[in-house]
């Protein structure tokens, strides 16, 4: 499994500091791999979990996020996001423990949004979360480490299923004159 976005470096540019309003690594090597600088600032943001409006409940998230981040760094450009799983009607956050991240993988046997698992048993379910610290995954996986021994495939953006679109935050920052394609 390769990255959507393997070799895009870009320049700062915008006229103010870039700042993270996210304590996910994953976001953070995204962000550090597409060569960018900025300052990470993480809040007590309240989250919802809406399984009739999946797409109102990541919005509410990020605002939720980002609102505090404003108030902490004014001087600022901010990125927030959120990532939920939907799967079979039940929208999924992190697990509370091993126990449901056990659960989470138990039902993922099947496809779950753009994700195609592997057919899981519990040995390969225990021996993934020995490997891997799922509990700060949105559904108790991540595709990029030891995503191998839990996903099949999958349709769409690799660093979304990690939890930032690449693409689409380069392309707005580019867009809006934050930041520009670094030649190589």
């Amino acid at each position: 499994m390769t990255s959507d976005t393997p070799h895009r470096v870009l320049r700062w540019c915008g006229p103010h500091p870039l700042v993270v309003g996210s304590a996910s690594p994953r976001r953070q090597t995204l962000l550090t791999g597409l060569g960018l600088s900025y300052d990470v600032v993480t809040t007590d943001a309240h989250e919802i979990h809406d399984p009739l409006d999946p797409v109102g409940t990541v919005v509410h998230n990020a605002l939720a996020k980002h609102a505090p981040c404003r108030k902490l760094r004014p001087d600022a450009c901010i990125l927030t996001a959120d990532t939920l799983v939907l799967f079979a009607g039940r929208l999924i956050g992190k697990p509370r423990d091993l126990a449901e991240a056990a659960e989470f993988l138990r039902a993922f046997c099947v496809e779950a949004s753009s994700v195609h698992f592997r057919p899981l048993d519990e040995s390969a379910i225990q021996e993934y979360l020995q490997r891997t610290r799922p509990l700060d995954r949105a559904g108790a996986y991540d595709i990029d480490e030891n995503g191998d021994m839990l996903i099949a495939g999958y349709v769409g953006s690799y660093t979304n299923i990690m939890g930032l679109p690449l693409d689409v935050v380069a392309d707005w920052f580019i867009t809006h004159g934050l930041a520009k394609d670094h030649q190589m």
